[in-house]
């Protein structure tokens, strides 16, 4: 626990080392039956009061394709080059007692990775705060970028609203995975029905394939519980 601390804290220093990037620090766990709530007031009592610069902090239930038991997981984004909070903003005994409580409604600390996002559309978590996400392999990244952007351009309607990103996962990558796209909607039933229609649309299988190659190493859920931005 006390290394997965320090290596979190050591990664949100690397993340302000260039500006003009967005980079994120995803940590997951296993928590205690019956602790969600509790966990949620934490979340909500480390952050009150406090000035995110450029970033977010989020915390997420995970769902359908979750690994190793793993139930929820908390993402630090961050501009590069921008501390995500000015210091002092969270005492060295708010910031203790925090991670004490975590340890009382955590069973166990998953992985951590971090990378940084190539493409971002910013979205309302309020409005769509389910997600899903696809850990990618074997990709060219520039040609990725390039389709990608061009195919969220063209459905610019269909993604009104919602969270569209693509970027790479740099250390600790999961199952091999190099890169990754997010999209984020109402529920899963609005995913289905987002996945449908472009599945039926010649001119979206066109520019999803312009993207170029690419190999889905697993794809997953999250269901978006607290914002702090």
């Amino acid at each position: 626990m006390k290394k997965l601390i320090f290596l979190l804290f050591f990664l949100i220093a690397l993340i302000k080392l260039e500006a003009q990037t967005t980079a994120f620090v995803a940590v997951e766990i296993k928590a205690k039956d019956h602790t969600q709530n509790d966990i949620a007031e934490a979340f909500d009592k480390i952050f009150e009061g406090v000035k995110i610069n450029q970033g977010a902090v989020i915390l997420e239930r995970l769902w359908a394709g979750r690994s190793d038991g793993m139930t929820h997981r908390m993402v630090w984004l961050s501009t590069l080059g921008v501390d995500l909070f000015d210091e002092g903003d969270i005492s060295p005994d708010k910031n203790t007692a925090f991670w004490a409580q975590m340890n009382n409604y955590v069973e166990e600390w998953g992985s951590l990775s971090s990378g940084r996002m190539l493409s971002w559309q910013p979205g309302v978590f309020e409005k769509n705060p389910f997600g899903h996400i696809w850990n990618l392999k074997g990709v060219n990244e520039s040609q990725f970028k390039k389709g990608h952007d061009n195919f969220v351009k063209e459905f610019s309607s269909d993604f009104e609203g919602r969270v569209v990103g693509f970027g790479t996962y740099d250390i600790n990558r999961p199952d091999g995975a190099t890169h990754w796209v997010a999209v984020t909607g109402k529920d899963r039933m609005d995913h289905l029905m987002l996945t449908d229609k472009i599945s039926k649309s010649s001119k979206a299988k066109k520019l999803l394939s312009e993207r170029g190659p690419g190999e889905v190493v697993k794809d997953f859920e999250v269901e978006i519980l607290k914002t702090k931005q």
